[in-house]
């Protein structure tokens, strides 16, 4: 089945206890079709870089099997660029510089061959862009996938309250999820979340798993305890496109099929982690991806006598 992502392609500059880069690429929309691309073939973005974007990232794009007609390339602006530096903790983090660029005008642009996805994965950006690539689809998609952040609960929260009626599944982290339902306890914060629209929602807790609600039924993923985890930027967008990705591949949207998938973003998402920026999700093996969802298996794996 069909996947277009939605979002930004940019450059990061990242500092971690481990190390720091220059100019690398990143962006939501990076991560997630190239976490998405170990598992489904129609692989779509839509998206805006500048000139100064170099063409042998958009070929590591295209070489993943991402489609990349739907990428604008503004010639005379400069893509959008995110510095940061993680604490000791690597939970938080400061940032340095955000520098919109040419993402500050994006209008999403839908070409033709995209017209027909069967999955749509909305990465993190304005509300207004989100709903407005929502409506620019001639036919609805089988599951519309939304990611968002605080800063648009604190500055465009009507409108993000908006989106969240037209899609069918809302992922964000705990503090998002207190913050936009104003409960502390995530199963009451669920509830909450879920009457604005979103028929499931994840709630991703960064080490400690994501959980997983819809109706009155709960799922729980757990995090594998890496020994080292050089950078966690792009973590919950490579687990949104292995997530959206097996979704996309199996062609079944059920609660049961859900779970699974959970367990595959996690393992995309724990494979991010331990290099800089992409990295690591450049030219992963299918082995690797099986031993690794093996692992999540074996540690959540008991019986009760």
């Amino acid at each position: 089945m069909s996947l277009l992502t939605v979002g930004s392609v940019a450059f990061d500059a990242l500092e971690t206890p481990f190390g720091k880069t220059d100019k690398i690429i990143g962006g939501a929309a990076t991560y997630i079709t190239l976490a998405a691309s170990y598992f489904t073939k129609q692989n779509n973005l839509v998206a805006v870089v500048g000139g100064d974007f170099p063409k042998e990232m958009i070929d590591l794009l295209e070489e993943h099997g991402v489609d990349t007609k739907g990428l604008e390339i503004v010639q005379d602006g400069k893509t959008f660029f995110w510095s940061g530096k993680y604490h000791e903790d690597m939970n938080t983090r400061d940032t340095l510089i955000t520098e919109l660029n040419v993402m500050e005008h994006f209008d999403p642009i839908i070409p033709d061959s995209y017209q027909g996805t069967e999955f749509l994965m909305l990465g993190n950006t304005v509300p207004v862009t989100q709903k407005l690539v929502i409506e620019r689809l001639a036919k609805r998609p089988k599951l519309i996938m939304l990611d968002t952040m605080n800063l648009w609960m604190n500055i465009a929260l009507e409108d993000l309250k908006s989106v969240l009626k037209l899609v069918d599944l809302l992922t964000i982290n705990d503090e998002e999820a207190r913050q936009l339902s104003g409960e502390y306890s995530l199963r009451k914060a669920a509830k909450k979340i879920l009457a604005m629209g979103p028929k499931t929602l994840i709630i991703k807790k960064g080490e400690h798993g994501a959980l997983l609600f819809q109706e009155d039924r709960i799922f729980f993923a757990p995090a594998l305890p890496l020994e080292e985890v050089f950078d966690p930027t792009g973590a919950g967008d490579s687990f949104a496109g292995g997530f959206i990705g097996y979704l996309a591949a199996t062609n079944d949207i059920s609660f049961d099929n859900m779970k699974r998938a959970i367990i595959y973003g996690s393992a995309m998402a724990s494979f991010c982690v331990e290099k800089f920026g992409t990295e690591r999700l450049v030219n992963l093996s299918q082995q690797e991806i099986n031993d690794r969802v093996q692992e999540f298996v074996k540690l959540a794996s008991f019986e009760i006598q």
